[in-house]
């Protein structure tokens, strides 16, 4: 199963970037032999400054066809590791030949968006820079990697 991270901007040069290059790699080369992956990264920009709603239709572009689509979102479900582990495996296990992860920008995800998609996970209550989601959602993905693989990356 593909995964795609589809955002609002661009990641530019720097630790962010660095970390989400370096977690890409692992679970690419982890989920490789798991059925997962590769990990592609898609970036839009509205540059005629439109809003969520603009931000929206850039992001549905880019959207592959039939993929699972979950909404990174504050009003999301909260996991722990293992489950969204299960959830992904869960999703390969379906057939589901994609699954996009949406991350929206400064001002979240357009409501009609996050309403078409089949899943919003949260990464708590707390607001959270959408450069650092990035971050938090390739460590969260190569962990979920690794706890499929039987990794003692993850510890309970």
């Amino acid at each position: 199963m593909r995964v795609h991270i589809c955002a609002v901007g661009r990641l530019r040069g720097g630790p962010e970037s660095d970390l989400v290059s370096d977690y890409v790699t692992r679970f690419d080369r982890t989920g490789r032999a798991l059925g997962l992956g590769p990990l592609i990264l898609t970036e839009v920009d509205d540059r005629k400054g439109g809003g969520m709603a603009a931000e929206a239709d850039l992001l549905r572009r880019a959207l592959p066809r039939g993929a699972v689509v979950c909404c990174l979102d504050e009003r999301g479900r909260v996991e722990t590791s293992p489950a969204f582990a299960k959830r992904l495996s869960g999703w390969r296990d379906n057939g589901r030949g994609d699954v996009a992860f949406v991350i929206g920008g400064a001002d979240g995800i357009d409501p009609g968006l996050r309403a078409e998609a089949d899943y919003q996970l949260s990464f708590g209550s707390m607001v959270w820079p959408h450069m650092l989601v990035r971050v938090m959602l390739t460590e969260q993905l190569y962990r979920a990697a690794s706890i499929l693989a039987g990794s003692p990356y993850h510890r309970l």
